[in-house]
């Protein structure tokens, strides 16, 4: 059975089409609203097995992810990463600098761009997370075989390359788009 048939013949009622729904005739855009709904839901796992214990809000723990993951980042860096608004960025970036999580970082490169970086704290904090965002990996994929892990990996890189090619062929409106560039 090849993984195409696995994920339709097993998929959960209730990431199926509303009932009345016209379905489309390739099954692509029945995929996108099951794609859509795991983004949203997927949030909850994450609040409350890691954002939570360690106090922090889903936003701050974002951009202490992107920050752990890049190094130092502009506010338009991690508003593009995270897929976050510039005002939840500023947010994000200001309640995780009043935690001692994120410092100002002055880059010798562009004196004009204004990145911000992880703390030793941060660090810290970001280290402590580990377990927890295994332990939210194993409760919501552990279930998964080596190669469903394997082919889901490869899959959602597609997806986030073809996301990327999409936002690069849109015009760039750059009006709301300052959080601390």
């Amino acid at each position: 059975m090849n993984s195409s048939n696995s994920m339709s013949s097993s998929q959960p009622e209730d990431l199926a089409p509303e009932p009345g729904a016209a379905p489309s005739e390739d099954g692509l855009t029945e995929l996108l609203i099951g794609l859509l709904k795991l983004c949203s839901l997927i949030g909850d796992p994450m609040k409350v097995g890691v954002c939570d214990p360690v106090g922090a809000s889903t936003n701050e723990v974002k951009v202490v992810m992107a920050l752990a993951g890049e190094g130092p980042l502009a506010g338009h860096d991690l508003v593009h990463i995270t897929a976050m608004s510039a005002m939840n960025v500023s947010r994000a970036i200001a309640g995780a600098k009043a935690r001692g999580w994120v410092e100002d970082f002055n880059d010798p490169e562009n004196r004009r761009r204004r990145p911000v970086r992880l703390t030793s704290a941060g660090e810290g904090a970001y280290r402590q997370m580990q377990p927890m965002l295994h332990d939210v990996a194993q409760s919501l994929l552990g279930k998964l075989t080596v190669r469903q892990r394997r082919e889901m990996g490869h899959l959602t890189d597609l997806v986030l390359r073809r996301i990327a090619e999409w936002n690069a062929a849109q015009p760039q409106d750059h009006s709301g788009d300052q959080a601390g560039s």
